[in-house]
């Protein structure tokens, strides 16, 4: 039987509250964009590279900074843990 006192599962549910955010956190953000600047009639629509505005900062640039807030959480505030039950960090 798993020791819940075992610091893995302390880190686990750090970085699952984490993942949870980032996830909280994009789906706010195409929400906005998506619907905020998509609501509008197509014909009073603003366009970034060719494409919608709304579509354009919900998928695109929404994209782009999920992705590097990926990297950024994972590198710096993600640890490894050794499955073994033997090894003791």
């Amino acid at each position: 039987m798993q020791n819940n006192d075992d610091y893995r599962f302390k880190v686990a549910n750090r970085e699952a509250l984490i993942g949870v955010g980032l996830v909280i956190f994009n789906f706010i953000w195409w929400y906005a964009f998506a619907y905020g600047l998509g609501s509008k009639e197509p014909s009073t629509y603003t366009y970034v590279f060719g494409l919608p505005a709304w579509f354009f900062y919900s998928c695109v640039l929404g994209f782009v900074i999920m992705a590097v807030l990926v990297i950024i959480i994972v590198k710096y505030f993600f640890v490894d843990v050794p499955f073994d039950e033997g090894e003791e960090k």
